[in-house]
């Protein structure tokens, strides 16, 4: 049943509008101010950082797309050769059925076969304790990420519906593995006091995955009998640029900003509100066709992203993180009643 339902979730994202409809990223309302004397050369801006454990070419996080299915592992294949060839981050889908069905174990262990220098990025739930060193050993993981979905649970006819314990669960994991832990969201954000509690029971980064891009309510709608849950609470959560800056505003560890990110520019105004990195699913799922696809989107990216930090006078990330922006319209007035003071990003 659960590989049932990842060749749903993949064939329902390939072949349906499951975006956001009325609610944004909030990148809109963010203004990277513009440079007209750069002083510097676009041709020796440096996109790779190393706050993950291991120095990667750019930012930018293929965050967890698939697995579970035999029709994922030929995509998690590509997606492998990608991330290797363009040293950047992997994540994979949830492993639990890989872990309770081991003939599908495959559609795993064929990341780490096609990367063996990739960061890859592990992938279980909040209560699944008992999975924890088997994701891991799978994958060969360098970080282990927990999933935190409950709208999802909600939506879905065959959710989870019983939150209780999840921090605990969380805390043991994170003494239970001997490798980072992430805590990810799924499209709806996490808050300042979310992060908070997350960092408390040992949680080392956070992928806040907020609200803009997929609706994983949109996509369950499609496989409900009775679309009227999926519909009410399709546009659910926190924007992305919102729950970035309430993050990494909040906690001091790395943060992943993901969630409707679909360029370059926008990752330039995500890590210069304070994330580390940026996450992207659905446009590489989309762009899964082929390799050639995938390293050229790739490729693409860096160079948007690239001409933003020049557009700003960046000459590597860390500098990029110290640009000026303004924040206006309704990611400003939101930030100003969660109590967050947005003429600081002006820095001046």
């Amino acid at each position: 049943m659960i590989s049932d339902r990842k060749l749903e979730h993949l064939l329902i994202c390939k072949n349906y509008d499951v975006e956001f409809k009325n609610k944004k990223t909030g990148f809109e309302d963010v203004e990277l101010i513009h440079k007209a004397l750069p002083e510097i050369d676009k041709n020796e801006i440096d996109l790779s950082t190393s706050v993950f454990g291991k120095k990667l070419d750019s930012p930018l996080f293929i965050t967890a797309i698939t697995g579970g299915h035999p029709a994922a592992k030929a995509i998690n294949k590509q997606l492998a050769i990608a991330a290797e060839s363009k040293n950047i981050a992997l994540g994979v889908g949830s492993q639990r059925a890989a872990i309770e069905h081991s003939e599908l174990a495959d559609t795993y262990t064929v990341v780490r076969k096609n990367a063996p220098d990739c960061l890859l990025v592990g992938n279980i739930g909040a209560p699944q304790l008992d999975l924890a060193d088997k994701a891991v050993e799978i994958l060969d993981a360098d970080i282990l990420a927990i999933h935190l979905n409950p709208l999802q649970e909600s939506i879905q006819p065959e959710g989870d519906l019983d939150a209780r314990g999840y921090l605990d669960s969380i805390n043991q994991i994170t003494k239970r593995v001997d490798i980072p832990v992430m805590a990810k969201e799924t499209g709806c954000g996490i808050s300042a006091e979310m992060a908070k509690q997350l960092v408390d029971v040992g949680v080392s980064y956070i992928d806040i995955e907020g609200a803009g891009g997929t609706s994983w309510a949109a996509v369950e709608t499609y496989r409900a009998e009775d679309r009227y849950l999926g519909e009410t609470f399709w546009d659910w959560g926190i924007p992305t640029a919102i729950s970035t800056v309430e993050v990494a505003d909040a906690v001091d560890v790395p943060v992943v900003s993901s969630g409707g990110i679909r360029s370059g520019l926008e990752a330039a105004k995500a890590i210069a509100l304070g994330a580390d990195s940026v996450g992207m699913a659905l446009p590489f799922l989309k762009h899964s066709v082929s390799e050639e696809q995938l390293t050229t989107f790739i490729d693409r990216f860096n160079d948007s992203l690239r001409i933003a930090m020049f557009l700003v006078g960046a000459n590597n990330i860390e500098e990029l993180k110290n640009s000026n922006l303004v924040i206006s319209g309704k990611t400003r007035e939101w930030l100003n009643e969660r109590g967050i003071n947005t003429k600081k990003y002006s820095r001046r």
